[in-house]
């Protein structure tokens, strides 16, 4: 098979590649997108709860390694518009204070290389180009807006509405979600949640549905499904990649490229550049700094008030975010989870007669408690035998419990007698980051603070491997937001190069 070659080839289209593609498009550079999964077709199973949660329809095969050799399934997926196709399309801004270095109860997180109000423009960017839905004013610790939302917050259902104001009443700043969700859209499709259900362009915004598809509308950009990257294969000073080698089927072919956009995802990206006899790993922290979120699910009935939502997915709250009244430190957010049906209750809980899973979920109103893990250098993405090694060495732990404890005195005195919480783990992938930290010394970051690997020119990583720090709300805006600073970054380049400007 012959070589192909591109001005710039972006390997992963999920939500740094998507939006660097949409980016870069109007450059008029010729633009290749490298995807080893292929488009989700719609079909009776993407909206079937059965089927995704108890036969795990979707569920790749694929298994890792954890630090002690044992296999594990770590339920990341392969499609086009990558994990942001099962994504909960919720799209907070990290806090303003996220930025900077904060004190936790066991530790502290390292500040980033750039203050909120520098990223701030982007995150009004990127909030138009996924087209999210929220509210300004009714959260304390949300950070500046210069521009509002393009839609307005998705409305509570009945039985939710009756919970936010139950908290409220509570003192609790119960606050509407920033959702990337068309709710007509979604539920003219079918009756279901969003959150864990893939999307085929049935309302959710979603990195296929929003930049990708419209990078797409260009002439010069091009999408390649079932294209693996193997490894990239550097000019002989190290310091540039010459080519990536690409599965194709049963073949083996070169793509060449002045531009590489590495954005396959925290794990899979660190993965490649150590496949590639660890390309940019001058300063030795590829791979470290792994980051996954601290997660636990909590369940909270009442007898007394049946829930009777589809979705649920509307509201949390950020009252213990930046500081715990009882201890003084940080803690994170909760939001609602979407809905837990009977079917869903079943795939966790097997032994119990679906009559009775599905009893609970009339009743249960479920949520998702969020605190941040921090970064440490020997939580890391290693490879052995050329399979993926995940050593996932969580922190912050105490913080963690102190929330759990909190929304449980929260939902008790808003009048849940009964509070269930069971905490997430290793196969879930609750927002993986941080194993090519960036910043500005190149002896302790990986790229620089515009995406670069500051070892190699013509590599720019665009993905959640970057992010110093985790934050304790969900990243994906936060993702997409650096990604159009990078990307714009680099269109400028291009530009100066061509002697053209383009616009987005």
């Amino acid at each position: 098979m012959e070589n192909i070659t591109a001005d710039i080839v972006i390997i992963g289209s999920g939500i740094g590649g998507a939006t660097a593609a949409f980016m870069l498009a109007p450059t008029g550079a010729k633009i290749l997108i490298l995807e080893r999964g292929e488009r989700i077709t719609d079909s009776p199973e993407t909206r079937d709860d059965r089927a995704i949660f108890q036969k795990g329809f979707f569920r790749p095969k694929e298994q890792w390694l954890d630090a002690k050799g044992e296999a594990f399934s770590p339920n990341n997926y392969y499609n086009v518009g990558g994990n942001s196709k099962y994504y909960g399309a919720i799209l907070y801004r990290y806090r303003a204070q996220d930025f900077s270095a904060m004190e936790h109860m066991e530790g502290s997180t390292p500040g980033w290389p750039f203050s909120y109000d520098e990223i701030e423009p982007w995150y009004s960017k990127a909030e138009q180009l996924y087209q999210v839905r929220g509210a300004i004013g009714d959260d304390p610790t949300e950070p500046r807006h210069s521009s509002p939302y393009p839609y307005p917050a998705v409305a509570d259902e009945p039985s939710l509405a009756v919970v936010r104001d139950r908290l409220k009443r509570q003192g609790i700043n119960a606050s509407s979600l920033p959702i990337a969700i068309d709710i007509e859209a979604w539920l003219a499709r079918a009756k279901t949640p969003w959150d864990a259900f893939p999307d085929t362009f049935t309302g959710k915004i979603d990195a296929e549905t929003g930049p990708l598809h419209r990078a797409l509308a260009h002439d010069n950009v091009k999408l390649l499904t079932g294209a693996q990257v193997l490894r990239f294969e550097a000019a002989p000073d190290g310091k540039s990649i010459d080519a990536a080698s690409v599965r194709l089927g049963d073949r083996v072919t070169k793509v060449k490229a002045k531009h590489f956009i590495l954005a396959a995802g925290a794990v899979n990206s660190t993965a490649l550049l150590l496949r590639s006899n660890g390309l940019a790993n001058g300063s030795d922290q590829l791979g470290r700094n792994f980051m996954n979120h601290n997660c636990t699910a909590m369940i909270t009935l009442d007898p007394r008030l049946r829930n009777r939502s589809i979705h649920q997915k509307t509201f949390g709250f950020n009252d213990f975010y930046l500081k715990d009244p009882k201890t003084g430190f940080p803690l994170g957010n909760v939001q609602a989870l979407g809905k837990i049906t009977g079917p869903i209750f079943k795939a966790n809980l097997p032994s119990v007669p679906e009559f009775a899973t599905r009893l609970l979920a009339s009743y249960s109103f479920d949520w998702y408690v969020m605190s941040e893990d921090l970064p440490n250098p020997e939580s890391r993405v290693m490879l052995k035998d050329d399979r993926i090694v995940l050593d996932w060495q969580r922190s912050n732990m105490k913080g963690h419990a102190a929330l759990v404890e909190r929304s449980r005195e929260v939902f008790r005195a808003a009048g849940f007698p009964i509070v269930l919480a069971r905490a997430f783990d290793r196969r879930t992938p609750s927002h993986q980051c941080g194993t090519a930290r960036m910043g500005t010394n190149p002896a302790t970051s990986v790229v620089d603070p515009w995406c670069r690997a500051h070892d190699v020119h013509n590599l720019h990583i665009m993905d959640a491997s970057v992010l110093p720090t985790s934050a304790a709300v969900n990243p994906a805006l936060t993702i997409a937001a650096v990604t159009m600073r990078a990307a714009d970054h680099l269109r400028s380049e291009i530009d100066r190069a061509s002697g053209s400007r383009s616009t987005t």
